[in-house]
């Protein structure tokens, strides 16, 4: 297995903007020189940077994975940013083109647009490029859908010596193209499936944490989508279930000229629990400004209230900001039983926590290494943010090395683009196509040029 790489760097937050080293969104890896920097015009560049590198190639769409699956080291290897790979390049009725480094928020302002939606519910993140949020795994919410990734009908991949297929839904490789972790080739374009845009109201509510295993189950088989904030320390849950709007709400959100639509009546049940909330990520992260990003996080929660609108305007609602974030997927089947595990030890050993668990249920993925292959799946989210100076809470890190352990005897698989520990998993068990997959990948890429560092050791 993998030999564990430090797993929670500190930040770096007052690293230069104009640094010879490139470094991750985060600013917690540094990933290679700057002159490994290569950004192509075209996919003909793209072609002649792969096929003429005589080192090692990753692709780092919005670098916002952790840093050990981009980092480089050899002096010839190169690092391709295809942002200037972006827009649509074709539509039909059914379907939409996109260029691979389309960041996520214009896909769904494309879509938006043209009156159309994916399936599939997005992540709270929009930052990310669609290549980028394929190949890891990106993912919302709704047992009716299930990753970002089910929802292409091709992908146009060139392999290691510059050669370009175009994999659809009958080739026997989609299932490994899906999700590759960027270990097949670069992505250049991926035909995504739609359908017309539909408004959604949401409804948001407080419950007891008492009954969540079994409120759980029941908010994601009665909604069209569901997610939950689960608050151990108070025993608290926090829900957001949405259903299609029905005429009467869809005609307040055409009064709001398509805008969000906050309806004026609010709950207080919250207030009580995130300013407990607040108050321990204060103490963690020592920042000062009582609008820090992080606070907003959960602030939000505050005299909430119930929204009408788009898809994307209702559940794509994240702040991006510095974390540690593991997020483990566990069989929807088992998933009551791990809430009765996880209140056990929260019980006994009373582990220190700043931000809630996060659930999220998926349908069953084709992507043979999807967390969620062939079953519903409940992910469990767990965050620590960073402190002002770049620092983490240890006692919060704690809680997450013994919070992923829990998940990963249960049967646990890790979200690929977030902070895991490759030691507690036996990826051949885990994952049945994982021979099939190493297989595709060798073929593609027999040399291993698209295998950084920490890539080689998880896929040996």
């Amino acid at each position: 297995m993998p030999s564990t790489p430090p797993l929670f760097p500190p930040r770096q937050p007052n690293a230069e903007p104009n640094s010879p080293m490139l470094m991750n969104w985060a600013k917690n890896a540094t990933l290679a020189p700057a002159s490994a920097w290569v950004i192509p015009e075209n996919e003909s560049q793209l072609q002649a940077a792969i096929a003429g590198c005589q080192g090692r190639v990753r692709i780092m769409g919005t670098r916002m994975t952790p840093g050990r699956m981009l980092s480089l080291g050899g002096e010839q290897d190169i690092l391709i940013d295809l942002s200037r790979l972006r827009g649509r390049l074709a539509f039909d009725d059914n379907s939409v083109t996109f260029a691979a480094g389309t960041p996520l928020h214009e896909v769904f302002e494309i879509l938006t647009a043209m009156d159309r939606m994916l399936y599939a519910s997005p992540g709270v993140i929009d930052m990310q490029t669609l290549a980028g949020a394929i190949s890891t795994g990106t993912h919302g919410q709704g047992l009716a859908q299930s990753g970002l990734a089910d929802e292409a009908l091709s992908i146009r991949l060139m392999d290691a010596e510059g050669n370009i297929y175009n994999i659809d839904r009958y080739h026997p490789w989609f299932p490994a193209a899906q999700l590759g972790l960027g270990t097949l080739g670069a992505i250049t374009a991926v035909t995504l499936r739609t359908r017309p845009a539909t408004r959604y109201s949401c409804f948001k509510s407080a419950h007891s944490a008492d009954n969540l295993e079994e409120d759980l189950l029941a908010w994601n088989q009665q909604w069209a989508f569901s997610k939950a904030w689960w608050f151990p320390d108070e025993n608290k849950v926090h829900a957001w279930n949405a259903r299609e709007a029905n005429e009467q709400e869809q005609a307040l959100w055409r009064k709001n000229h398509g805008d969000l639509v906050t309806l004026d009546e609010t709950d207080e049940q919250m207030n009580a629990t995130v300013d407990k909330t607040l108050a321990r990520m204060r103490d963690d992260t020592k920042i000062v400004d009582e609008n820090g990003k992080p606070f907003r996080t959960v602030t939000r929660f505050k005299d909430f209230s119930d929204v009408i609108g788009d898809i994307y305007q209702v559940f794509c609602r994240g702040i991006a900001t510095p974390q540690i974030n593991i997020e483990i997927g566990i069989p929807l089947d088992k998933a009551p039983a791990v809430i009765r595990r996880i209140k056990a030890w929260h019980n006994g050993a009373h582990p220190h926590m700043h931000y809630p668990v996060i659930l999220r249920c998926t349908g069953p993925s084709d992507a043979w290494l999807s967390p969620a292959w062939q079953h519903p799946t409940c992910f469990f989210g767990f965050v620590v943010y960073y402190a002002q100076d770049g620092s983490l809470s240890e006692e919060g890190l704690a809680f997450l090395r013994d919070v992923e352990q829990l998940l990963a005897e249960e049967g646990g698989k890790p979200h690929w683009g977030k902070y895991f520990t490759p030691d507690l998993y036996d990826w051949p068990t885990l994952y049945p196509h994982w021979a099939q997959f190493q297989a595709i990948r060798r073929e593609l890429d027999p040399q291993g040029k698209f295998l950084n560092p920490f890539m080689q050791e998880l896929m040996r």
